[in-house]
């Protein structure tokens, strides 16, 4: 079931990049950009993910941390993370567990026609832990510069 604004942003532990533990608790009293992408080091994936890397000093200053998360090992994240200068946690949800509980992860349509995978998604969760933005099916190219207006971050 898709999430909306004003759900209870579903609760995780997982394993970063750097091999340290993240939890979405860690994070309460801050507003958080969480986003899920299919695979590190493909195209559009290191699109996004630098898009965001180049934002972060202006996210940060508007009281956003960010974090992504994908399917890949913490072994191919920090990879990504090496290749990239990447800035921010990369999360490792191998099982999908945390994809499906945002409903990231399901049916799509990629090329006309229907497969089952992960599903580009944004969330916004305010310091509350309280979902304030959901978005699904983003498109790589452009979203983070879509995001920073409809945050109003400069």
């Amino acid at each position: 079931m898709k999430l909306e604004p004003g759900d209870a942003a579903p609760d995780f532990t997982l394993p970063a990049a750097d091999g340290a533990t993240v939890s979405l608790e860690q994070y309460r009293g801050r507003r958080v950009i969480l986003y899920f992408y299919p695979a590190a080091m493909t195209p559009g994936c290191t699109k996004q993910a630098c898009d965001f890397r180049d934002s972060l000093a202006s996210l940060g200053s508007a009281g956003l941390a960010v974090l992504g998360v994908s399917k890949d090992t913490p072994a191919k994240l920090a990879k990504f993370v090496e290749r990239d200068a990447l800035t921010f946690p990369l999360l490792s949800d191998p099982a999908l567990e945390v994809h499906k509980a945002y409903d990231a992860y399901g049916e799509k349509m990629m090329y006309g026609k229907t497969t089952v995978g992960v599903i580009r998604s944004t969330f916004v969760i305010d310091a509350d832990g309280k979902i304030e933005k959901a978005l699904y099916n983003v498109k790589a190219t452009g979203h983070v510069a879509r995001l920073r207006r409809e945050l109003g971050v400069d």
